[in-house]
């Protein structure tokens, strides 16, 4: 081949992955520190590319976390946006609410 040509071409990579840094031993519903990696602020499951496993660990880790949910030991999701919306104090009613006259239409 040309010396030329050689030049243009691109280097080979390898398709395979660096394996993860997960094992699948790891996985538990009682292990606190991965779930709350793969969970995200408003308690969803993060996607596997985001969480950058593999299928079937992705499996074992939504299903460690749904047992961590139903044995509450994590939230179903997280109340931080229901706590902000609460209302201090009541808010007052605002006058001739009832008294309003409604306008009527004319008629063609």
């Amino acid at each position: 081949m040309n010396k030329f040509k050689q030049r243009f071409r691109k280097p080979k990579r390898s398709f395979r992955r660096p394996l993860p840094p997960i094992s699948t031993d790891e996985i538990d519903y009682s292990n606190m520190s991965l779930i709350s990696r793969c969970i995200s602020q408003q308690g969803k499951i993060l996607s596997r590319r985001v969480n950058g496993v593999t299928l079937k660990q992705q499996r074992l880790i939504s299903i460690a976390i749904k047992q961590a949910r139903i044995l509450s030991l994590i939230p179903f999701l997280n109340n931080e946006k229901l706590v902000k919306m609460k209302r201090d104090e009541s808010t007052a009613r605002t006058k001739n609410f009832r008294n309003r006259k409604k306008k009527k239409k004319k008629r063609k």
